[in-house]
């Protein structure tokens, strides 16, 4: 198991210094400023790298840019409209690009508009830290009677409007711009910049676009990159839905283990691959996690490893984001099947034995609160995560226990 970092750049207030010191071997970064659907320049790829190769005091981190998350997939190649044919041969180009950089592994998206979900960036827990949560009563409130979303009565019960009136009724104004912010930090563009009809603009887009025909696009977009990919010597990778299930009236087709199955197969290359996250994965508790690494494996080339504590029994019911031994998803058993899918990968002589993979998100804890860096991203929550995986995979491979 490789361990990676994911770094925001200059401006991330985790430095390359405190990444250095937690003890990484390498670095996911990507080039955010780079407007979506533009060709990534080599003269921005190797600013980049010459940014992370050196400590604050100038002297060397040997660190290297290992794995880009992520290079984005704009909403036209999703949609297939307006200017998606070329977007994608500029994702081509900048795939070129990269490779000629050196840099092997692409993680990226298919989710529409969002990228990700919350309700809250800073929940706060009995024993005083702060963590991402999704509390599902809070989202339909804000999408029945905040947004107030096109067909949105159809997608709850009557239970759950009930109680989401009942929630609204007890927001101050201050939690209900609270909310709305968090729910569309996802979105493209900030949040104080984004509007609400600005919101239900994006969505309008996907209106004719169920499942079947998002997933259709997926693998017209992966016919297109993935064979460049493996004469490129590249490895590409699909984060999943997160969460895994359907909001906002958005089609979900990266969310269990048939649909990345269905993904594999339609185009059955070993670059197109996956971003095996636990976290996105872990919130729904029918998605079996180890077993998928062990079944999908071969084709896993990326790891975020981070736990969810579900709060309700029901799928897209509330979540939160645990310490990374603590949550719903057993640790021990995911990163045993890791290992032995890097011991598979060994013996067929790859050279991609060694599975990059992150500490994903964090809770923030100690200085981290005062900090204030990246939600989900702090520098301690996620060294915690870090030393607690290397813990785990250090005492498997531990001829003591591997010899058992």
């Amino acid at each position: 198991m490789r361990q990676t970092w994911r770094w925001f750049g200059p401006k991330d207030l985790v430095s390359i210094d405190d990444m250095l010191q937690a003890g990484v071997e390498g670095v996911v970064t990507a080039l955010h400023h780079i407007p979506t659907g533009e060709v990534w320049q080599p003269a921005e790829i190797a600013q980049r790298q010459a940014a992370l190769a050196v400590m604050s005091d100038g002297a060397p981190s040997g660190l290297a840019w290992e794995v880009v998350e992520s290079l984005p997939v704009s909403e036209d190649i999703k949609r297939q409209t307006g200017d998606w044919k070329r977007h994608i041969e500029n994702w081509k180009t900048s795939m070129r690009h990269l490779a000629a950089a050196g840099i092997e592994v692409i993680c990226y998206n298919f989710m529409p508009i969002l990228d990700w979900t919350r309700t809250d960036l800073s929940y706060r827990l009995k024993n005083g830290a702060t963590c991402m949560r999704y509390d599902a009563v809070d989202f339909a409130a804000f999408d029945l009677f905040i947004l107030k979303r096109k067909g949105v009565a159809d997608d709850y019960t009557p239970e759950v409007t009930e109680a989401a009136r009942a929630r609204l009724a007890t927001m101050s104004d201050a939690r209900r711009q609270e909310l709305t912010g968090n729910v569309v930090f996802g979105l493209p563009g900030a949040a104080e910049r984004m509007s609400l009809e600005d919101v239900k603009d994006h969505l309008a887009r996907y209106d004719a676009i169920t499942p079947e025909r998002l997933r259709r696009h997926l693998v017209d977009f992966l016919a297109e990159v993935t064979p460049l990919a493996e004469e490129l010597g590249m490895r590409l990778c699909c984060h999943p839905d997160d969460p895994p299930f359907p909001l906002l009236g958005l089609p979900r087709i990266m969310s269990t283990e048939a649909d990345y199955m269905a993904v594999m197969d339609a185009v059955d290359l070993r670059a197109n691959g996956i971003t095996l996250c636990t976290g996105s994965l872990g919130a729904r508790a029918d998605n079996d996690l180890p077993g998928m690494m062990s079944r999908l494996g071969s084709r896993v080339h990326f790891l975020h490893l981070r736990n969810v504590a579900l709060e309700d029994d029901h799928l897209g019911g509330s979540f939160h984001e645990a310490a990374h031994l603590e949550g719903n998803t057993d640790m021990v058993a995911m990163i045993a099947a890791i290992l032995a899918e890097e011991a598979r990968r060994r013996a067929e002589g790859r050279a991609d034995w060694r599975i990059p993979f992150r500490p994903d998100h964090g809770q923030d804890i100690l200085d981290d609160q005062s900090r204030k860096a990246q939600p989900g991203y702090p520098a301690i929550g996620r060294l915690k995560g870090l030393a607690e995986l290397r813990g785990i995979a250090t005492a498997l491979s531990h001829p003591l226990v591997a010899g058992a």
